[in-house]
């Protein structure tokens, strides 16, 4: 029995959530959602279960049997779990992602994906006006992929994709219909919103690091958002700070998708800033 498996047992009165990944022991996820859970003074626990990509199917199995609430899904599962699913979401199927499991009164398991709601709430509740902006997205993994098929919804005029892999960026882009294109790094002066997703950058110990862009293709009219939240202020944000962009941390991108399986969950809209305290108050508590 592992980590995850045993802390379940230990609250089998409670409604059950988690999130699945490997590692997971850096998630915020828990002070987010049990902050919401006490909030509403909903008899639940979410924890973290650090499961293998060979435990997925039992562990999944296993959370069925309790009290379940639902589970957040991350790296390295958000495409095997697809098949574990009864239904999905249209936008779940096109991205063949699933990042929240949602739980029915049938007994069937329900596969969702909140990641690309992160990512345009984000940028809404920074006062980011998307109607005819042209966006480019760097990287073309499932988070690179979900903020393309979010905004694809909105009305922004373009969504460029730059990543190493050209093959990868052609997939991304199919998600934005009309919309897309493979962008290079050369044309990132010309965009109005810079959204990066890579892991480039992510330090758990320390701020600053290596920028996934050249200091030199940013510019002061961009919104720069990065996906990356430890740390808060990555090299990138400290550059495009630089320059005077408007700069939004991945903290607003990770609280706005757990805002929306809030509501997948428990059909509550809790108050983002509030989510968003409890996040910080868990980096203070681990001395970041």
């Amino acid at each position: 029995m592992n980590r995850g498996e045993s802390a379940l047992s230990l609250h089998h009165s409670a409604r059950v959530a988690c999130v699945l990944g490997q590692p997971v022991a850096h998630s915020l996820s828990p002070a987010i959602h049990n902050d919401c859970f006490e909030h509403i003074a909903l008899n639940a626990r979410y924890f973290s279960c650090d499961v293998s990509p060979k435990n997925l199917e039992s562990m999944v199995h296993s959370l069925q049997s309790q009290n379940f609430l639902g589970a957040s899904v991350t790296m390295p599962h958000k495409e095997a779990v697809l098949a574990l699913c009864d239904t999905v979401s249209p936008r779940a199927r096109a991205l063949a992602s699933v990042n929240t499991l949602v739980p029915q009164d049938d007994g069937t398991l329900h596969g969702d994906s909140t990641d690309g709601a992160g990512c345009v709430d984000a940028l809404i509740h920074h006062g980011v006006l998307l109607q005819g902006k042209s966006i480019i997205v760097v990287g073309a993994g499932a988070t690179a992929r979900a903020c393309v098929e979010a905004l694809a919804q909105t009305e922004v005029s373009r969504i460029g994709v730059v990543n190493r892999s050209e093959e990868r960026a052609i997939q991304a882009i199919q998600l934005a219909g009309g919309k897309g294109y493979v962008a290079q790094t050369s044309q990132i002066p010309d965009a109005d919103v810079i959204i990066h997703t890579t892991p480039v950058g992510l330090k758990q110990d320390a701020p600053g690091g290596e920028s996934p862009l050249p200091i030199s293709v940013l510019r002061s009219h961009h919104v720069v958002l990065d996906a990356v939240y430890q740390p808060l202020e990555t090299q990138l944000l400290c550059d495009a700070r630089s320059v005077g962009a408007q700069v939004i941390d991945g903290l607003w991108m990770l609280v706005y998708q757990a805002k929306a399986q809030q509501l997948l969950w428990t059909g509550t809209n809790p108050d983002p800033l509030r989510m968003r305290f409890a996040a910080e108050r868990e980096l203070a508590r681990r001395g970041r």
